[in-house]
């Protein structure tokens, strides 16, 4: 397939005016028509969410022939719904979701609106990525992370991805690109969360989420170890979850 005849649908849940989304775009136009469908706004830590309770909205904000930009005010995984049923002729050949502006390494893949968008893709045998940087401000040169970008684009387009199996990209605060990829596994961690509990005006309580993450573990096989040694993390991911391994165990427990 010709680049001319291969169809790129690009979502993210940083919003429209990200310039991750900006940037992945620019990138993603080297190779194909792209079709971008993402939030009109800021919709991160939505996880595999969708909307049933409001209206979808969806508007057409640029159209040229190698390029079409759509705003939703729904979620990144209802982006990729709409883009599937409602506005494209065929399944694209290749789905890209980011570059966020956060970490999406280890169990953040559980919250995260971006991975969500690629595990849709997946689950739908369409060849998924997902991008992330710890670098959270929206003035970082993105630029520098481009050729890796463009590698595992081409790479996967050239091989493609084993069946039902996505990737998760995450490149460290201050990546060198001298350093370069490190495939991986998810690393063990979790959010060490508490509720910051304020009082509005008429004196009721109020919420706001925080958190620290806490690594379990500096395996050398896992993304934690790779991101904070300054490598990019690559974790094949799939969406089938069952502990494939305990099944005998909890057959021998559970069945009568």
């Amino acid at each position: 397939m010709n680049k001319n005849e291969r169809l790129i649908l690009v979502t993210n849940d940083d919003g429209v005016d990200a310039p991750g989304i900006k940037k992945l775009t620019e990138i993603a136009q080297h190779f194909g028509k792209v079709i971008v469908v993402c939030p009109d706004t800021g919709r991160s830590g939505q996880s595999h969410a969708v909307t049933m309770n409001v209206p979808l909205r969806r508007r057409l904000i640029h159209k040229d022939n190698e390029l079409e930009i759509h705003i939703s005010n729904g979620t990144p995984v209802d982006c990729v719904k709409l883009a599937l049923h409602g506005l494209m002729d065929r399944k694209p050949d290749l789905l890209l979701s980011g570059i966020n502006h956060g970490a999406n390494s280890s169990v953040n893949v559980f919250y995260s609106g971006t991975m969500a968008a690629v595990l849709e893709g997946c689950m739908l045998q369409i060849p998924s990525l997902g991008f992330s940087t710890f670098e959270n401000c929206y003035d970082f040169d993105m630029s520098i992370l481009e050729n890796d970008i463009s590698n595992i684009i081409r790479k996967v387009i050239v091989n493609g991805l084993p069946e039902r199996t996505c990737l998760n990209v995450n490149f460290p605060e201050h990546y060198d690109p001298s350093k370069g990829l490190k495939v991986c596994r998810m690393g063990h961690a979790f959010w060490k969360e508490e509720f910051e509990e304020r009082l509005d005006s008429h004196n009721s309580p109020y919420y706001w989420l925080k958190g620290t993450f806490v690594p379990l573990e500096y395996g050398e096989d896992s993304d934690i170890w790779a991101i904070k040694h300054g490598y990019a993390a690559v974790v094949p991911v799939k969406p089938d979850i069952t502990a494939h391994h305990t099944i005998e165990h909890i057959k021998n427990t559970i069945e009568l």
